[in-house]
């Protein structure tokens, strides 16, 4: 049977996306989305996300990243899940698209100019929300030392629903990001493991950011790393709560609302080419 497949990204963070509808379950297995995220014998791809149904004209996003392990949710993946529904013409509510995650309902709204704008929810900022060992549990991690790889680093810690570990440095390019990235995803004190951020501060209104997304390694970008990069940096008073992120697939821009503890994050979403499976990759 030949399963049909859209290819997008968002900033070079690419997902394979499935029209899921049918089934209440994702129609691959952790195991077979391995092999389709694989770049030199499957597709190729940082994850694979399935479009499900929920009630109400409302849509469920399930996503297994390249190692088969599946995350809470994915800030770029949101955005290209919402570009995807709008190229299969589902109807949106006001102009968004209404999506329970792992992290809860979160919400793309398709902008005219071909952005997408989402509203993240709230972060979650206590030792115990994260969750991280590292400090008390119903306190926040800011600036906290913590050793890895024989070298203390001072960490602020972010859940967006997902775990991450931001760490400001003075040059974000000189990171060996593959060297020393899986040793902060693996280490003791996360124990649902964690993405983790290495944070250049140009000015206020501007960061540079290197990421090391667990079960995906280095990517070119990731959205709600971008999202908790701007709370560390409000909460370390090193950015301002509307910032823009420089990855290496491009910029997105944050927002961290003082009224309503709200995050939007937008950016955009491409898509690169459709396609069918007919064998098992």
């Amino acid at each position: 049977m030949a399963i049909a497949f859209s290819k997008y990204h968002g900033l070079g963070n690419d997902f394979v996306l499935i029209d899921n509808r049918h089934s209440a379950e994702p129609i691959l297995t952790p195991e077979q989305a391995e092999k389709w995220c694989d770049r030199n014998f499957g597709i190729g791809a940082d994850g694979v996300i399935f479009l499900i149904n929920a009630d109400n004209r409302e849509h469920r996003m399930r996503i297994y990243n390249s190692d088969g392990s599946e995350p809470e949710m994915c800030g770029n993946g949101i955005r290209c899940l919402g570009k995807f529904m709008q190229d299969l013409g589902i109807p949106t509510i006001d102009g968004k698209y209404p999506i329970h995650t792992g992290a809860g309902l979160i919400v793309p709204q398709m902008d005219a100019d071909g952005q997408v704008t989402v509203d993240m929810g709230k972060p979650f900022l206590t030792a115990a929300e994260i969750p991280t060992t590292l400090g008390e549990s119903d306190q926040k991690v800011v600036n906290l030392p913590l050793e890895v790889g024989g070298k203390t680093w001072n960490v602020t810690t972010v859940s967006m629903g997902n775990p991450h570990c931001m760490i400001f440095v003075d040059d974000a390019d000189s990171i060996p990001l593959a060297e020393i990235g899986v040793l902060f995803e693996h280490h003791p004190v996360f124990p649902n493991r964690t993405n983790t951020e290495f944070v250049e501060v140009v000015n206020r209104g501007y960061v540079k950011m290197r990421v090391w997304e667990r079960g995906a390694g280095a990517t070119l970008a990731c959205g709600t790393g971008a999202c908790a990069t701007v709370v560390a940096g409000v909460l370390n008073d090193l950015c301002d709560r509307t910032c823009t992120v420089n990855l290496p697939g491009g910029d997105l821009k944050i927002t961290w609302s003082a009224e309503s503890d709200h995050i939007l994050m937008t950016g955009p979403a491409k898509l690169v080419f459709t396609g069918s499976v007919v064998n098992e990759l």
